[in-house]
């Protein structure tokens, strides 16, 4: 990046990373530098038109008066390229949500060390909600068999997802209405990647009906269960308020970074952090404690719950190591740029 002619303002509008940018090396790479070196693909501009990938056959280049090699037009392959983004979201959205009812369960059966049931309230709201019988049953009963319930929402073939009763009353007519209530987690992703395979669903209509099924399937299933059950372990948020920015990051501390969008881990290692065993190890190596701080979706996770400091947005997350004063940065799953391998 020629920083003489650069307007390094015009990259972000976070002051920290401005002044990051400003010192870097001329030959670092970061998404900011890649985004004036990359130009844009020009396929789905009005005047270069859609590609359809979806078969060998391709790809295929489709404008307003032609047509893919199948015969696909414009707007049935706009409607698949739109549906197969929507079908990716909500598989991963979703795919969070089964990993929390995966550990609800284990934590139900002693399994999950270090973590118990810290919201009754609201897991037998969701047991509740999922069909759950409580009785006379204990805690960790009631978790065991409201985990179970929530992962056969991803196999589930027919009916209506439980949670779908949530939603407002006249909503639920409307989806009635248009028939896009959906079946199964996993069910609504699957036909979704079907329909929209070369040669099968061809009425861009009915495509997009799917992809609402699709979307709802996650806002209303996999989502709701991962959200739910995230509360159910490590408590309901309540307002607080906490510092943020790169400056949160300390100098005569030992920085963790937590990164992702599964809490888990990151809950545990916030909560460690005061550990006066850990803190002693580190005085030892000269710091004065453990500065844990967050990144992307995960820090929301632990700001909302443990006050911890949110340092930056998906942007930020190289900025972050190339402070130099990050000692270690933790990351799970999703929004983790391959970049990252480099820098470290």
């Amino acid at each position: 990046m020629n920083k003489d002619i650069e307007k390094i303002a015009d990259l972000s509008s976070d002051e920290a990373v401005c002044n990051l940018l400003e010192n870097i090396e001329d030959e670092q790479s970061t998404v900011f530098t890649r985004s004036k070196s990359l130009k844009p693909c020009p396929i789905g501009s009005s005047v270069s038109g859609v590609c359809c990938k979806n078969c060998g056959m391709g790809p295929c280049r489709v404008r307003e008066n032609t047509e893919g090699l199948c015969g696909a037009t414009l707007g049935t392959i706009s409607a698949r390229n739109l549906a197969r983004h929507i079908a990716a979201g909500a598989s991963a959205h979703s795919d969070h949500g089964r990993d929390m009812a995966h550990l609800l369960a284990l934590t139900a059966e002693g399994k999950a060390e270090g973590l118990k049931i810290r919201d009754e309230l609201k897991l037998f709201r969701f047991a509740k909600n999922l069909g759950v019988n409580t009785g006379d049953k204990s805690v960790n009963e009631i978790a065991k068999e409201a985990a179970e319930k929530a992962m056969a929402l991803f196999g589930q073939q027919t009916g209506a997802l439980d949670l779908i009763k949530l939603a407002p009353k006249k909503r639920q007519e409307i989806w009635e209405k248009y028939k896009v209530i959906p079946r199964g987690i996993d069910r609504e992703v699957v036909e979704m990647m079907h329909r929209t395979h070369m040669g099968v669903d061809q009425d861009p209509e009915n495509i997009l009906n799917q992809a609402i099924r699709t979307a709802l399937s996650d806002g209303w299933g996999g989502s709701m269960v991962g959200t739910e059950i995230t509360d159910i372990l490590f408590n309901t948020p309540v307002p607080l308020a906490a510092k943020a920015n790169l400056g949160m990051l300390q100098a005569s501390e030992v920085n963790i970074v937590i990164h992702g969008h599964e809490p888990t881990l990151s809950e545990i290692i916030a909560e460690l952090a005061d550990d006066k065993e850990l803190v002693d190890y580190a005085e030892t190596k000269g710091a004065n404690g453990i500065n844990v701080v967050g990144i992307c979706c995960t820090a929301n996770e632990v700001l909302m719950r443990q006050g911890i400091a949110p340092i930056g947005n998906f942007l930020s997350q190289e900025m972050a190591i190339m402070t130099g004063a990050v000692e270690l940065m933790v990351v799970d799953i999703q929004c983790i740029m391959q970049s990252l391998g480099e820098l470290t």
